[in-house]
């Protein structure tokens, strides 16, 4: 089984972002993807206050194919509680945080309400990770060490100029996993593999923005070993999503 942990659909007309589930699901049609994890690009309740129902309802006329991260804004005081209902009521397995939208220091208090709440229920954390302020990995990892009970994650490994930074980090904190989405080097993927272990690496695309066949191929030109990508493109996801409220 393939599971792509990293797609978005949402529908912003004031920034131009149209990005449908119908596109999602073709992209994985098209690279034979079976299932994937999917959230909003903007973050409940500050932009979107109908991100945890668009996301349900996406998620829940997929098939099974579909499922939901909610990605809120730390600093309303309710985003804690947010997260409990997404995962205690709507059926979502994991959180998004983006520190570019949202400002929000990933060691601060509130981002730290917000993973304790996600720990709690075994569900991982998603934060974008890559070169701007409060996405470094180093920033992130103030956010793992605080919470080591939580299961963090960086998206993209890290970006362009911080695929380094991600590797270390996550090798000085067992409780961060590296997730491939819009990485562009194959051989840093087939890096992380040989250094963290097989087991700590995501397949992730960014679709519908990224298109999932592409993402897919840099997975399978990254020289990994057979057991090594089935663990990578799909039996890591599935630990992480069925281990959720567990």
């Amino acid at each position: 089984m393939i599971i792509d942990f990293h797609t978005h659909v949402d529908d912003v007309p004031a920034l131009g972002w149209h990005l449908a589930a119908s596109d999602v699901l073709a992209q994985m049609d098209a690279a034979g993807v079976d299932q994937a994890v999917v959230m909003t690009i903007t973050d409940a309740p500050e932009v979107n206050e109908d991100a945890l129902q668009r996301i349900a309802a996406t998620c829940a006329a997929s098939g099974g194919r579909l499922h939901g991260f909610v990605r809120v804004h730390p600093w309303y005081e309710q985003a804690a509680e947010l997260v409990a209902h997404a995962l205690d009521d709507l059926g979502y397995r994991g959180v998004k945080l983006h520190g570019v939208s949202t400002l929000a220091d990933p060691g601060g208090e509130p981002v730290l309400r917000v993973l304790r709440a996600a720990a709690a229920r075994r569900a991982p954390v998603l934060f974008h990770s890559g070169d701007d302020p409060f996405v470094t990995p180093w920033e992130i990892a103030a956010a793992a060490a605080a919470v080591p009970e939580a299961t963090v994650v960086l998206a993209h490994m890290g970006g362009y100029a911080h695929t380094a930074d991600a590797l270390a980090v996550a090798e000085e904190f067992p409780n961060v996993l590296l997730d491939t989405a819009a990485m562009p080097y194959p051989a840093a993927i087939g890096a992380a593999v040989e250094r963290l272990g097989a087991h700590r690496v995501l397949f992730g695309s960014d679709a519908p923005g990224c298109p999932v066949p592409l993402e897919l191929a840099k997975i399978r030109l990254a020289g990994l070993t057979d057991a090594a990508q089935a663990l990578v493109l799909g039996e890591n996801a599935r630990r992480l999503l069925d281990g959720v409220g567990a």
